[in-house]
């Protein structure tokens, strides 16, 4: 069972409300084009600081979740279908905001055939013939028993970093990630490899769930193993009344060792810190100097 930790949050983990300019600007972009962002959704602790440098990072194919992962305060239930119209308000927004890269997710969609992958293709390819200078990320899910198909329809919209997380360690995924496959998650990163030639490929982990040195360390070798380029590795912090507790809140120097780690393994592209997200400063072409804090 999950043991809650206990005592007040620890104060490298404070974050200033959102204010000034940028952030209303990115605000009123977004609601006058009635976008989703995972900034929301999941209660992101970065985007008063995101959405104030102007960037965010979209989701879609709705807001409501075919699974129930209890580290996520994303709703879960029946999704309506694709907005066919998404696309192109995508385009508007990146337009409006000038904005450079591009990092686009999604909810598990296991109602649709492929996943939403023809979806992905489709905001990627409209937002590109409407700023053709923008580079994209996607983070996707996993698309389970689609992947083949998945796959072989984003390749239709390359060039882009493709993403998909881990998030945490085996042992954790029976109360973390109900209904995901750990090893359907590498398979997925080393299909991309194959699938869609020569890119960069990311994961991401969370720590505090009560996961061991050991196991983590395995986990990173296990994405090395499937030739991951990219990583961040992040405190998990409850985002809803929910979701699961915070077993542990890792020191900031840890996080040093960690980013150290990551790099001794092969990792190109490094961002560990207690703020860390997949898509948290993804535009920065090299993050393996950054400090964590």
């Amino acid at each position: 069972m999950q043991k809650k930790h206990k005592g007040k949050l620890p104060p490298w983990l404070k974050r200033p409300l959102p204010a000034g300019g940028g952030f209303g600007r990115t605000a009123s972009t977004l609601d006058q084009l009635q976008l989703q962002t995972i900034c929301v959704q999941a209660n992101c602790p970065n985007r008063g600081e995101c959405w104030s440098r102007g960037t965010t990072t979209v989701l879609i194919l709705g807001k409501i979740c075919t699974r129930n992962c209890k580290f996520c305060s994303v709703a879960a239930g029946k999704p309506g279908p694709p907005d066919p119209t998404e696309a192109d308000r995508l385009a508007e927004m990146t337009a409006r905001m000038g904005i450079n890269y591009l990092v686009i997710t999604s909810v598990n969609r296991d109602d649709l055939p492929d996943g939403g992958a023809a979806h992905f293709r489709d905001c990627v390819n409209t937002v590109r013939r409407r700023c053709p200078g923008t580079r994209f990320e996607i983070l996707t899910p996993d698309f389970m028993a689609s992947e083949e198909r998945a796959l072989a329809t984003l390749a239709e919209a390359l060039p882009f970093v493709f993403a998909h997380n881990v998030e945490t360690v085996p042992s954790l995924y029976s109360v973390a990630r109900q209904g995901h496959d750990y090893r359907g998650s590498l398979a997925l990163l080393k299909k991309a490899k194959e699938v869609l030639g020569p890119i960069q490929t990311k994961s991401s982990v969370m720590l505090g769930l009560g996961e061991s040195d050991d196991e983590v360390i395995q986990t990173l070798r296990d994405l090395r193993s499937v030739q991951c380029d990219r990583l961040t590795i992040g405190q998990y912090l409850k985002p809803s009344p929910q979701s699961l507790d915070v077993v542990e809140y890792i020191q900031p120097d840890k996080f040093h060792w960690w980013q150290e780690k990551a790099q001794d393994l092969g990792f190109s592209w490094v961002f560990a810190a207690p703020f860390a997200r997949s898509s948290y400063f993804a535009e920065q072409e090299n993050m393996s100097h950054r400090q964590a804090v």
